[in-house]
């Protein structure tokens, strides 16, 4: 298997170090999101004392030139903690802060794309907007080939693995396994876990989520999986297609209800909601990758239990469509919708906020309004 040279380091040397006593002092790793929109980065302080909300961790700064987000002549950067985590990696009283990135002037950085969905997520606040999203991803090996795939061919075909159970369907369960109790750990809300139908294609789900709180814990949860990863010498790609031919994509479906949804009768509400997201297509195919749609054109394909990225649907039970609602939500006439068009590289913050856009603000079109004086 091809694994990097780090995972190989004895870890049982390490372990000597991590039982070393800390004398009252925390480690706090600042986490943020790098220039790519897609990458994480983080760095760690000594504190003197263990921070107990986020406003007792202080602001920091990083080199933006050497993350894509600055030129070298004015590279400083700030990070504002926006939310706190335990470390599940060097434990408590050690914490993980997830970041928001400023530029030099204390505006936001072109990837930080949080501070206006909190805007957003503020003025829906009254709907109690819900999310749950179902991250998707591939083990590779240090090469860039699948894990456990044969050096020179490939597996057998799709069918037996979705779910799957024993040594020839399922490869890195130790890796899922690990990430899942180190989220747990942290306080990030996992909800679970599964082999996905690729051979070494797995996912986790986090949520429910209310409003700005979906971003954080996905993009948390993404920072354990790398670091996770790191650790067993493999690598977790997000990429939406990581294999061409007859094998399932990856994406990030993402559930979302508002509190009318799911009361008595919310079936019309769901319908409602899906009617309005149905005229706006195009701007959410933009918004539900880095790329403005185009990782999502290599996936949404109309094949492997995926809608045309050229077509707007909906129905009930159907993967294949833009939209699915659940059996039993049309059985309850009330709950929620999935939204199965993000890609595995999504922003979560870019998907939440365009939903609200669209179906509690009423936008249409492929603009968006401006709500920081409103």
């Amino acid at each position: 298997m091809s694994v990097s040279h780090s995972s190989k380091l004895n870890k049982v040397v390490r372990d000597q170090y991590m039982r070393l006593p800390q004398g009252g002092r925390v480690l706090v790793t600042y986490v943020w999101i790098d220039g790519s929109g897609e990458g994480v980065r983080c760095k760690t302080r000594t504190m003197d004392q263990e921070p107990k909300c986020i406003e007792d961790v202080p602001e920091w700064n990083f080199d933006g030139s050497s993350t894509d987000q600055a030129e070298g002549s004015n590279s400083d950067m700030f990070l504002i903690p926006v939310r706190m985590f335990r470390d599940p990696f060097c434990l408590d009283p050690n914490k993980l802060v997830l970041c928001e990135v400023l530029k030099y002037n204390r505006k936001n950085a072109e990837t930080n794309l949080r501070n206006i969905c909190k805007k957003v997520m503020d003025l829906v606040k009254d709907s109690h907007p819900w999310f749950g999203m179902e991250q998707e991803y591939t083990l590779l090996g240090i090469n860039g080939h699948p894990y456990g795939w044969p050096d020179n061919g490939f597996p057998g075909p799709q069918g037996p693995y979705y779910c799957g159970v024993g040594a020839d369907k399922v490869y890195g369960r130790d890796i899922v396994e690990s990430h899942y109790k180190a989220c747990i750990y942290a306080g990030v809300k996992i909800c679970g876990t599964n082999a996905e139908v690729m051979p070494s294609q797995w996912e986790f789900q986090v949520g429910p989520c209310e409003g700005i709180e979906m971003g954080d814990h996905l993009w948390m949860a993404r920072f354990i999986l790398h670091r996770v990863c790191e650790d067993f010498g493999v690598v977790a790609t997000l990429d939406p297609k990581p294999m061409t031919g007859n094998w399932n994509g990856a994406g990030c479906h993402t559930n979302y209800s508002t509190e009318d949804m799911r009361k008595e009768g919310g079936l019309k509400c769901i319908e409602a909601a899906i009617e309005k997201l149905s005229k706006r297509h195009d701007y959410h195919i933009c918004v539900y990758d880095p790329r403005g749609g185009r990782d999502n054109s290599r996936r949404l394909t109309g094949h492997h239990e995926t809608s045309s990225i050229f077509e707007f649907s909906a129905g009930v039970a159907n993967r294949g469509a833009s939209i699915r609602i659940p059996r039993q939500v049309g059985q309850d006439g009330c709950g929620y919708f999935e939204d199965r068009r993000p890609a595995a590289n999504c922003d979560p913050y870019a998907v939440t906020e365009a939903i609200v856009r669209t179906t509690c603000l009423n936008e249409t079109g492929m603009q968006t309004t401006d709500y920081a004086d409103k």
